[in-house]
């Protein structure tokens, strides 16, 4: 037995390994205590601490170890990486701990879905296995691979950094297959992270012999695919193209939270473990894995903390690490970062009112490990700390506070930038984004000029993008030829911005010729040919002939319903725009009873706050008022400039086209002087907010020219 391991069964586990950690000897104790030959160190707070640094801190333990050349992968004594079959403690592969006992982890229970990933195992080299935190999925993977693969070599980069070391490493082992295991995909993703060109070139040097297994949390994954869907216009803006791409590539298998019956019926098979008998009694409202990793009963502790003389300053320190991985930050926060970032938290719940206790015992309070599983705060003052991945997808958690952002900005580096600046533009922080891909531009991050193009366009200032996006297609065209997806790519923005920037023919003839080559190189199924088809027929209405964008929008939308089905946030895009364009070219009844059918649709498949569902009801209200209601269209338009104001910002150029159009609806109630002095405020803010010579200024000046001065 390894002497962590030993210290851990005595009981004294923790403040030894604290003490090992406070000496920097973190590497020499976590290469030492996994594999075969060796017990599974699954022993309280040691097991969640170990598993931690495993899986966030290890690969700073190169040249260490005996295994300097490996650098930051999991291996064992010998500095080799090890079989599958000897990597024997599932905390070693990132499964959360659960309670201890001296038989170590809870028995494994087979999924419903384990015959179906068995099957694609040996059909597909890359699986990604998705669900909610605390659903299975890695102990499903580590399980299932033990048995398929025991003879691979078990290559595991404790980072994206190290991630170069595994390629090589699974290359120069060619007579042996190998597992790459990416636990937490995203963590591998971004600036200088994983690239499917990459991925793609790996798995093709060895066919059959290289598998990629890789887990992902629901929300995650949601992410990348509502950036695409954010967006209003249904075009592709791939700001994330590479790691779409990579997400993209692999077979994807959902791993449910809650557990089935018959799941739980082949759990009561190993129900003398008084573990799984607890949590069996609560699946009526958990899932059993949720509960073994003691998610509840640490959700309620944080929010019972905030208590007047509890763990207030505690319960502040997990909200502002918890928020700074919904911000993007992936990698753990320094102890001194999190000291400082946590007290506007506490002073917006009463500050010394809530009697808080002082900094050590709020740290020990949120990183003591509950039933001796995991915490809330994970990690050490050392390796920094990261917030249990459970507490991100709490039901109620309100909008990320300005001041953590403005204090986590100068804090972080370029490439910290780059995806903190993605994921404020998904959510249409687009000042935040702005800022922060600045940040990644300046320190040279691969994409972030292409990103920050984009969030330029969409802040109104279209034309600025299309500057922008020149000389990047001209980069890329020379240095990856015109077929590659990131050149089609940036072609697509570079038409999409020309379009909104008042160009719509011109963009018709570049999307034109963009169609047939995403068609012949990417296939005419592909999520970017369809989107360069939706831009075609967009750009077509815009430039006046509707009766044509509509023709064209037909075909699409049932190609989008057989390639992405009826609920698809694209196929509601383009059943939106079709009813648009037929409105446009005078069907005026038919537009608005598609549009109500739409709304409902929207709301009810996407939720009342998602982007298209806010762009379907200006559509149906703009269309109330030509039909001659304006009462009903002033009602929605002055709730929906609320809503966007609200979901997307006061500033978004979306927000102000909703106040454009309640100025006509007021105009059409019989009151112009309201909308004209609406209309004033709007101009103001839009020549404020928007590039000069902006389409959407233009109209609010044309607005405003049609109303006699003094006509009250």
């Amino acid at each position: 037995m390894s002497g962590v391991a030993e210290l851990a069964r005595r009981g004294r586990g923790l403040p030894v390994y604290v003490g090992v950690v406070g000496i920097g000897a973190v590497a020499a104790a976590v290469s030492q205590v996994w594999l075969s030959g060796v017990p599974a160190v699954g022993v309280g707070a040691t097991a969640a601490v170990l598993g931690f640094l495993a899986d966030r801190v290890a690969a700073g333990t190169e040249g260490r170890g005996g295994a300097s050349s490996f650098g930051g992968l999991l291996r064992g004594r010998s500095g080799r990486i090890p079989l599958v079959s000897q990597v024997d403690d599932p905390l070693a592969v990132g499964v959360h701990p659960a309670e201890w006992s001296p038989e170590g982890a809870p028995a494994y229970v087979a999924r419903d879905v384990e015959p179906e990933l068995r099957r694609i195992l040996t059909d597909h080299q890359f699986i990604l296995l998705l669900g909610e935190s605390t659903a299975g999925k890695t102990r499903l993977a580590y399980e299932t691979a033990r048995t398929l693969f025991p003879e691979r070599l078990f290559v595991r980069p404790l980072g994206k950094e190290a991630l170069p070391l595994a390629f090589e490493q699974i290359r120069r082992h060619r007579r042996r297959g190998s597992l790459l295991w990416l636990d937490d995909l995203e963590c591998y993703l971004g600036a200088g992270g994983l690239a499917e060109r990459e991925l793609a070139a790996l798995l093709a040097e060895r066919p059959g012999q290289v598998t990629v297994l890789a887990t992902m949390r629901a929300e995650e994954h949601r992410r990348y695919d509502a950036r695409e869907e954010s967006r209003l216009t249904g075009s592709d803006r791939d700001l994330w193209r590479t790691e779409r791409g990579v997400i993209q590539a692999a077979r994807t298998i959902r791993v449910a939270r809650r557990w089935s019956e018959p799941e739980c019926e082949r759990a009561v098979r190993v129900a003398e473990d008084p573990r799984i008998e607890r949590a069996l009694r609560s699946r009526a409202r958990f899932g059993v894995c949720e509960v073994l990793a003691s998610g509840p009963a640490l959700l309620d502790s944080w929010r019972d903390g905030w208590a007047p003389g509890a763990n207030p300053r505690g319960a502040a320190l997990v909200a502002a690490a918890v928020d700074c991985r919904r911000l993007g930050l992936r990698r753990p926060l320094p102890q001194e970062w999190l000291a400082e970032l946590h007290q506007m938290y506490l002073a917006d719940r009463g500050g010394e009112a809530l009697k808080p206790e002082p900094l050590g015992s709020a740290i020990a309070w949120a990183s003591q490990a509950a039933h001796a599983t995991s915490s809330l705060l994970i990690g050490s003052p050392v390796a920094g700390w990261t917030a249990f991945d459970y507490l991100l997808d709490a039901p109620g958690l309100g909008p990320v506070p300005d001041h953590l952002w403005d204090g986590l900005l100068p804090r972080v580096g370029a490439e910290d930038c780059y995806g903190l600046g993605l994921v404020a533009h998904q959510e249409s922080r687009l000042g935040r984004a702005s800022v922060a891909l600045r940040r990644a531009c300046e320190g040279a991050v691969p994409g972030a000029d292409f990103a920050l193009a984009i969030v330029l366009g969409d802040s109104g200032h279209p034309a600025q993008a299309v500057r922008a996006l020149e000389p990047i297609l001209r980069r890329r065209a020379e240095a990856r030829g015109d077929p590659d997806p990131e050149t089609l790519a940036a072609r697509h923005q570079l038409a999409y911005f020309t379009g909104e920037s008042g160009k719509a023919a011109e963009a018709v003839r570049l999307f034109a010729t963009l169609v047939p080559d995403t068609t012949r190189h990417l296939g005419p199924d592909h999520a970017d040919t369809l989107a360069a088809r939706h831009q075609l027929a967009y750009f077509t209405g815009e430039s006046g002939n509707p009766v044509e964008a509509v023709r064209q929008l037909r075909v699409l939308l049932a190609d989008r319903e057989r390639v992405l089905g009826s609920g698809h946030a694209q196929t509601l895009a383009t059943r939106r725009g079709l009813a648009w364009f037929r409105g446009c070219g005078g069907e005026l009844g038919a537009a608005q009873v598609d549009l109500s059918l739409l709304v409902t649709d929207a709301t009810a498949l996407l939720g009342p706050d998602d982007p298209h569902t806010l762009a379907v009801r200006g559509a149906w209200a703009w269309f109330a008022l030509l039909t001659g209601d304006p009462a009903e269209a002033a009602a929605e338009l002055t709730a929906l400039a609320a809503d966007r104001s609200r979901i997307l910002g006061p500033d978004h150029p979306h927000t102000l086209s909703t106040r454009l159009h309640l100025a006509h609806a007021l105009a059409a109630l019989g009151d112009p002087g309201r909308a004209r002095r609406a209309a004033a405020e709007l101009l103001a803010d839009a020549e404020r907010l928007l590039e000069p010579g902006h389409p959407r200024t233009a109209a609010i000046r044309a607005f405003l020219a049609s109303w006699a001065v003094g006509a009250d």
